[in-house]
């Protein structure tokens, strides 16, 4: 039996919780050597506690020496501070596995550190591969370092692939559950508040995620996101919405079978799958019950009133900088609407005036990648102003 050690970089977030219930089910076959947060300070010290990392960081010099301060003679870890503090710990850390759970566009860093250090990485992050997918997987195979889907979703079409040949795949079908405003017609939609939008009928997620999930754009980015780790054209990626969010993805091969990976809707599973990989272990979670869990349905997503997911496709299609310009505005523009300085139906008008408004360099260098992303995140600044 294999000990692994693991760092997971967003450990207050819903994913890093969720991952550390795995790691408590299994003290046997995970070691957690590092942890890092935002702002949940009180959380990462009950986590550090509990876990005794040697490592950890959190965002600012105050919290970091505070919560230096709070642990007793018997355990001293190291705290670090802020971005360059995260960087540190990615070099420190004896992790042979870096789980990165941070959200939104702050995840890039440590994702691309993390694969310079040689350190394989469970990816939970979109915006990260969605931002800068050529570069990063360019990069991973340079290090000889695997990227293992955390998303319910790739972490589905990742398990129907095993084994099979990459010609032999016709297309990969990602299932949506629709959100909760799949059957609202746009006049609806215009209303829909900040507290409905976090009212998701399936899945436990965090603000930002729910809300992507809401427009389609976390979808969108799910698309993208296919693209790079499992290398197909977007003419060969296809959405399905299924509310029931049993069946998580499905891959079609050329000759007409179509295999499909099934589970409860318990974000526990994927992330168990991209720890303990290219093991599973027994788990006492749940199981599926396919005779109680009553009829299964797909439709196809309507992206005339979900323009969002159609902006992905535009973006993947355009390459280059444009999925940057895409995840950055749609940041900025989710932001905005959770702090209600913008409407729901806001967020796909923000997004689209500032795609169009961009022109898209061709096989960029990481620093116009990051350009392109600043660009955009103040371009819809700008936009947000203009919407009220």
């Amino acid at each position: 039996m294999i000990r692994k050690k693991i760092a997971i970089l967003g450990s207050t977030g819903s994913i890093g919780v969720n991952a550390l219930r795995v790691a408590a089910a299994f003290p046997a076959r995970f070691d957690v050597v590092a942890l890092s947060a935002w702002g949940n300070a009180e959380l990462l010290k009950e986590q550090a506690e509990r876990f005794k990392p040697s490592l950890l960081c959190i965002k600012d010099d105050e919290k970091a020496g505070a919560l230096g301060r709070a642990f007793g003679k018997k355990y001293r870890p190291k705290v670090y501070a802020g971005t360059q503090g995260l960087i540190r710990l990615i070099r420190e850390t004896q992790a042979e596995l870096v789980l990165v759970a941070v959200v939104g566009s702050a995840g890039l860093v440590p994702v691309l550190e993390s694969i310079k250090r040689g350190k394989n990485v469970a990816l939970a992050n979109k915006e990260a591969i969605v931002t800068a997918g050529e570069y990063l997987m360019k990069l991973a195979r340079s290090k000889s370092v695997k990227i293992l889907p955390v998303d319910s979703e790739h972490s589905a079409i990742f398990q129907c692939l095993n084994g099979e040949s990459a010609a032999s795949v016709r297309r990969l079908i990602l299932t949506a559950s629709g959100g909760p405003f799949r059957d609202l017609s746009k006049k609806e939609l215009a209303k829909v508040s900040v507290e409905d939008a976090l009212a998701h009928p399936t899945w436990d997620m965090g603000s930002k995620v729910t809300v992507d999930s809401a427009t389609l754009m976390n979808k969108g980015f799910e698309v993208i996101e296919a693209h790079h780790l499992f290398n197909m054209p977007a003419e060969k990626i296809d959405v399905l919405v299924h509310p029931q969010s049993i069946v998580h993805s499905l891959v079609e091969f050329s000759d007409g079978s179509v295999m499909a990976q099934l589970g409860i809707a318990d974000m526990r599973l994927p992330i168990q799958y991209a720890l303990s990989w290219p093991e599973r272990m027994n788990s006492n979670l749940p199981r599926l019950n396919l005779a109680s869990c009553g009829a299964l349905t797909f439709s196809k997503p309507d992206v005339s009133r979900f323009e969002c997911l159609g902006f992905a496709y535009f973006a993947l299609k355009c390459g280059g900088t444009m999925p940057a310009v895409l995840a950055a505005s749609a940041e900025t523009a989710v932001n905005a609407f959770l702090s209600k300085a913008a409407g729901f139906m806001d967020i796909p008008r923000i997004i689209k005036r500032v795609m169009a408004s961009h022109k898209t360099i061709k096989n960029p260098k990481l620093t116009e990648i990051l350009a392109a992303e600043s660009w955009a995140r103040s371009e819809a600044e700008k936009e947000t102003a203009n919407v009220r």
